[in-house]
């Protein structure tokens, strides 16, 4: 009996099915929005913490940052920057910094298509995204090769498909649609596919706005109700070291006036755009992402914006990024203290280096993962699916990685310790040398509280041999083929498919927008 009943509920996970509402066989999990379970882990002391932030302030304010946008040159200096027009370079004052931290907010609600998937970005809460931004994308079937839309739109249904990851992202750039008209196919893509928190890019106003558009009207909000609440993030990359440029500037800029989400993020790798040592990266990228975030909140005080940390080290003989180090986990705590100092939301970074879904790619990512949760970082991007250090992602890995982020938000989700979990009925029914398999505790629970993984085979060597012999890898080849085959995107993200084609078929024949360089 207790084997049919595991059968059967495989089953029924393998089918997608969840049963009928307050049935045993129908566990819904709530992975929609998690709480970080875990205290923040500490890398530094508060002594040494507060050095680096005042060391910061002391970078921008004496050494100052180059912005190559002459209008956030103007900006800053409207709010009392110092400017040199000749070399381009801005030295913000600590009090001007003091006041944008000041101004901007420590809970930003980020609004979905369906209410149930909006988010909460604050510190203590924790949500995870995709790879992002790879010009390859990669499968056992069919190798490695250059982004498509069709790779785009896939990446999309299945994050829509996982609960666990919570917001879309631009997992791989669709490079065989013209970058005039590429906002329109990523938006509709986004739009009609899911209901979840779109991205958008910050390639210019043309295409900010374009894209702004496209979520009013799917969306169905005026402006000024587009502009009272988040609808839509991006993500801001300064130049390290200490360069900020045209079209991130222009973003921050863009978004802050439009009331959505910049998640503000230099890129610093240790030894190669940053100093070799933790402390020293983090100086840098504390600057950098403080220079950001004050050009929004001088733009619009309030604007939503999330500090941002992908700071890691290079390998030295060949300066190729690394990533699930000492030195990156090391980082991403440090980010985290940085972040509890400043008390606002903040986005760490996972990911892997190794060329294809093996264990390097596995152990990185997963201590990468580790370091984002024990550092109690509001967004992790790159959580699931990126490989060579974000030149392609993987199909595979994405889905053996959604197994460990949904084990990541079993122990955030669920309460192991009442009462009656503790279970002295269920000791007190089995005689010594019995078995719990049948036990009334068992069976009350296992069709409701079972964890089962995606890709895990727990049977034993004869059974795996006998029922095919496929790795992990092979098995979740068949995960992503069925979830794409099977897939139905949500009905009100298909009901915009009309108003967003004419949209953009009105745009195209007017010629499209062209990204800014």
């Amino acid at each position: 009996m207790v084997e049919d009943a595991a059968r059967d509920l495989r089953r029924e996970r393998r089918r997608g099915r969840t049963g009928e509402a307050g049935s045993e066989s129908s566990r819904r999990p709530n992975y929609h929005s998690l709480k970080n379970a875990f205290a923040p882990q500490p890398v530094f002391s508060a002594d040494q913490v507060a050095a680096i932030h005042d060391t910061a302030l002391r970078v921008l304010e004496e050494l100052g940052i180059k912005v190559l946008l002459p209008v956030a040159r103007a900006i800053f200096a409207r709010a009392g920057a110092l400017v040199d027009e000749g070399s381009q370079m801005v030295k913000i004052g600590r009090d001007i910094v003091t006041a944008a931290l000041a101004s901007a907010p420590r809970s930003i609600p980020a609004r979905a298509g369906d209410r149930s998937r909006d988010l909460d970005l604050e510190l203590g809460t924790m949500t995870f995204l995709a790879g992002c931004g790879a010009p390859n994308v990669t499968d056992l079937e069919r190798g490695r090769r250059p982004g498509t839309l069709q790779a785009f739109e896939d990446f999309i249904r299945l994050v829509q498909h996982f609960d666990v990851l919570h917001m879309l992202g631009p997992c791989v750039e669709p490079q065989d649609v013209d970058t005039r008209f590429r906002h329109y196919a990523t938006g509709r893509a986004q739009l009609t596919l899911s209901d979840k928190v779109p991205f958008v890019f910050a390639r210019g106003t043309p295409q900010v706005e374009d894209s702004f558009e496209m979520i009013r009207l799917a969306r169905g909000l005026s402006e000024d109700e587009f502009v009272s609440s988040a609808h839509s993030y991006t993500v801001i990359n300064t130049n390290s070291p200490r360069q900020l440029d045209i079209p991130m500037a222009q973003g921050i800029i863009d978004f802050a006036r439009a009331g959505q989400i910049s998640i503000i993020t230099p890129f610093c790798l240790a030894g190669a755009m940053a100093p070799i040592t933790v402390a020293g990266a983090l100086t840098l990228q504390h600057a950098e992402a403080l220079a950001g975030l004050t050009l929004a909140q001088i733009v619009r005080p309030g604007a939503p914006v999330v500090y941002g940390s992908f700071s890691s080290n290079v390998d030295m003989k060949s300066g190729a990024p690394a990533f699930g180090t000492p030195e990156h986990i090391k980082a991403t705590l440090g980010a985290g203290q940085l972040a509890r100092y400043t008390g606002l939301p903040w986005r760490s970074g996972g990911g892997s280096a190794a060329n294809i879904s093996d264990a390097q790619a596995a152990h990185e990512t997963q201590f990468a993962l580790w370091g984002s949760v024990l550092a109690g970082a509001t967004v992790c991007i790159h959580a699931a699916g990126w490989l060579e250090g974000g030149l392609s992602v993987s199909l595979e890995k994405l889905i053996t990685d959604v197994e460990a982020l949904q084990t990541v938000a079993e122990l955030c989700a669920t309460t192991p310790g009442d009462e009656d979990a503790i279970g002295f009925e269920a000791i007190a029914e089995v005689q010594p040398g019995g078995h719990f398999f049948s036990a009334t505790h068992t069976m009350t629970r296992y069709r409701t509280a079972f964890y089962e993984p995606l890709v895990a085979d727990w049977s034993n060597f004869g059974n795996w041999t006998q029922s095919g012999s496929k790795t992990a890898t092979e098995r979740a080849t068949g995960i992503w083929k069925r979830i794409l085959s099977d897939f139905q995107p949500p009905a009100s993200a298909v009901a915009t498919a009309g108003v967003l084609d004419e949209f953009i078929a009105r745009r195209t024949e007017e010629g499209g927008a062209a990204p800014v360089s």
